[in-house]
């Protein structure tokens, strides 16, 4: 098919990559436009459009899809289809209703379970069993539309955000490509209105640890805020963050340091065993190595 493909960060590139691979014409790409980054603060391009770029694509990066003008360029590629994931603009419906068969979007949820913005982030945090990745028929509605193909998968234990973002990453490549290969014979299921949540963008001030809370909310929590923006705590004045973690047994007052060697901290309710962690300005180590020049003695208050 001749597809546009529209997608922004490091999750979409494996699935430019299929989709090249499967032998799919790449009309164009749209991402989202360079931002500034980094000590220079110079505008770096998106992972999608350095990919592009390395694979030779026409690269496109409105700040808007509503004027008149970006409507028609889009609709003068002639594509048969635009797959989307991870793009980062609404569609108007006259972008939904320009390609041939109009626009997948690639969804990393088990729809209608957390629609919006951060479902790997929420699922984790919410302490669900099973995620997966869905082929949407878009509509004009936020991830309201039919489904055709839908994958599931459990979370691991310990997975974080970060680990399961890659996997889920390389399940919607695959299952795209499964879906334009037999789309004709695709049923698109109308979505339930029972089980509807909803994924809420990720803000920084839900990233503090509340050692009150039972052992599961704050270990769900580190592994779900892991990478970015981090679940953190204060200690001596520095902020750290918690960026892996598994449940451990102890009791104590929340927030004490039962064991200084393998780093079990108290909850409200149980006990939560730090794997890997990152001081302020420093990269992230694994517990071994940061407890060598950031010591945390067993009784210590975080």
């Amino acid at each position: 098919m001749r597809v546009i493909f529209m997608g922004t960060p490091e999750f979409s590139v494996p699935v430019l990559d299929a989709l090249v691979a499967a032998g799919h014409e790449i009309a164009a790409v749209y991402c989202q436009p360079p931002r500034p980054a980094g000590r220079g603060k110079k505008d770096r391009p998106t992972p999608v459009h350095a990919r592009a770029t390395e694979l030779g694509f026409e690269v496109r990066h409105p700040v808007s899809l509503k004027g008149e003008a970006e409507q028609a360029d889009f609709a003068a590629l002639g594509a048969d289809i635009a797959v989307v994931v991870a793009y980062g603009l609404i569609l108007p419906q006259v972008i939904l209703d320009a390609p041939t068969k109009g626009c997948l979007n690639i969804h990393a949820s088990l729809l209608p379970r957390w629609r919006g913005a951060a479902p790997i982030h929420r699922a984790i945090m919410a302490g669900d069993e099973e995620t997966g990745v869905c082929i949407m028929q878009m509509e004009a509605g936020l991830d309201t539309g039919p489904v055709l193909l839908r994958e599931g998968t459990p979370i691991g234990e310990e997975e974080t955000t970060s680990q399961l973002h890659d996997r889920l990453s390389d399940m919607g490549a695959s299952l795209i490509v499964t879906a334009l290969r037999h789309l004709d014979g695709l049923t698109a299921d109308v979505q339930p209105e029972e089980g509807v949540t909803y994924a809420a963008k990720i803000d920084k001030n839900e990233a503090q640890i509340d050692w009150n809370q039972p052992a599961e909310e704050v270990d769900r929590k580190i592994r779900g805020l892991s990478p970015f923006p981090g679940a953190w705590v204060e200690i001596d004045g520095q902020r750290v963050k918690l960026l892996a973690s598994r449940l451990a047994s102890g009791e104590g007052q929340p927030g004490q340091v039962l064991d200084g060697e393998r780093l079990v901290a108290a909850c409200g309710a149980g006990a939560v065993e730090l794997l890997r962690l990152q001081r302020a300005g420093k990269a992230a180590q694994d517990r071994e190595i940061f407890t060598r020049g950031f010591p945390l003695d067993t009784g210590r208050q975080l």
